[in-house]
């Protein structure tokens, strides 16, 4: 075997795992600035001084996809945060409506709310006081205005303990499903909360064996596909962080800090810039690796909404992250699977099949979350930008 095709088989399969969110990106041992914000930003401000920054300091540790972290906020009005999409960091080939973006800003209001309530503020979030964005594309109207109250009686939400446990699992997980009252607690987080009305919790374990193994199905072919299609896999490979500097550097996307990605991107024999050709070995391989993690999955977890408008997927955000949350809280992984929900066209077969599936069959109703659920071992936390990286002066 030629040196430059093995290298490329070694080193292509570690660099294709961690570009794609389905799989783990090597994140043990980042840098510490990389992770210094999952330490917390202290005790909470004393009364009479501006707690917006220590509210942010818990919000910007929301799930959101390839971990972009495209949250813009105005501090500007006293009292006041003004949250909007970033709109430089978007995922216009496998996001192209940019539903995942607004689920994010819903995972950012809830973990804002949640840390409001924990020093007796009530956060007044009015969405889109601009005006809503079309269906088709973000724009820079503001996705909410949040006002802090204080007021008494405000009830602290339990949730708000598990924050900076909170973590993303990609690993594989065992065999064995959560208990019934387990999954009752999870589904009460979202279905007793107002971001669950309307919206549709379902769960997919063994006991429905013929679904089950379709959900499998479901997500093997869409991962194939968004591995095999070189604009959708050149996106995630523009927010690969390869190595400490770039890492320390961004504090978002997709982390590597593996010795020998870091050395063939060292000596130029991993471009970025170029998408795997057909019949890739290494790419392969990573989807018989991922195969192998979907076909021992023990429960699917999915949330249907009756519309697909921006108000609903901001909610299903605050949704999802509630219900992880909940999980997190009894040692329960989750771990979002969002390719065959992604509206381009290679995708189309598995969007119409995850939805009937999930019985997402009338007009507008749609699968806003589809994950993975079960026991795995422990993994780090992703990097995060820090506070001030998300402050603008609009």
């Amino acid at each position: 075997m030629q040196r430059r095709v093995f290298v490329r088989l070694i080193g292509g399969g570690v660099v294709t795992a961690a570009a794609a969110p389905a799989l783990t990106a090597c994140s043990s041992d980042l840098p510490a600035e990389a992770l210094a914000a999952w330490q917390g930003p202290g005790n909470p401000p004393p009364p009479g001084t501006d707690p917006r920054r220590w509210l942010l300091a818990h919000a910007i540790l929301a799930p959101h996809s390839h971990n972009l972290q495209s949250w813009l906020v105005d501090l500007r009005e006293p009292g006041v945060i003004t949250l909007s999409v970033d709109r430089g960091r978007l995922l216009p080939e496998t996001d192209p409506f940019s539903r995942q973006m607004m689920m994010s800003q819903g995972t950012f209001l809830e973990l804002l709310d949640q840390a409001a309530r924990a020093i007796g503020l009530r956060a007044e979030i009015t969405l889109f006081p601009d005006g809503v964005p079309p269906p088709d594309r973000l724009t820079d109207q503001p996705t909410a205005r949040i006002r802090l109250l204080a007021q008494a009686g405000v009830t602290p939400d339990p949730l708000f303990a598990q924050i900076f446990r909170r973590r993303t699992n990609r690993e594989a997980y065992e065999s064995r499903e959560p208990d019934a009252q387990a999954l009752r607690t999870i589904a009460e987080s979202v279905t007793g909360h107002e971001s669950g009305r309307g919206l549709r919790l379902d769960w997919t374990g063994a006991a429905r064996g013929e679904a089950l193994r379709q959900h499998r199905e479901i997500a093997m072919a869409a991962w194939k596909i968004e591995m095999e299609t070189p604009r959708t896999i050149l996106e995630s490979y523009r927010w690969l962080r390869i190595g400490p500097k770039e890492i320390a550097q961004h504090r978002d996307g997709i982390s590597i800090n593996s010795p020998l990605v870091r050395a063939l991107t060292a000596v130029g024999l991993f471009d970025r810039s170029v998408a795997p050709k057909p019949g890739d070995s290494a790419v392969a391989g990573q989807i018989r690796t991922f195969n192998e993690r979907i076909a021992s999955t023990p429960l699917f977890f999915t949330l249907v909404s009756a519309d697909n408008l921006r108000p609903t997927q901001v909610a299903a955000g605050r949704a999802y992250v509630r219900a992880q949350l909940a999980a997190t809280a009894l040692g329960i992984s989750m771990h979002p699977l969002q390719q065959a929900l992604q509206e381009y066209p290679e995708q189309a077969a598995g969007y119409r099949q995850i939805h009937q599936l999930a019985g997402a069959t009338a007009p507008g109703e749609t699968v806003q979350m589809w994950a993975r659920v079960g026991f795995a071992p422990p993994v780090s936390p992703a990097p995060r930008r820090g506070v001030e990286a998300h402050l603008t002066a609009r």
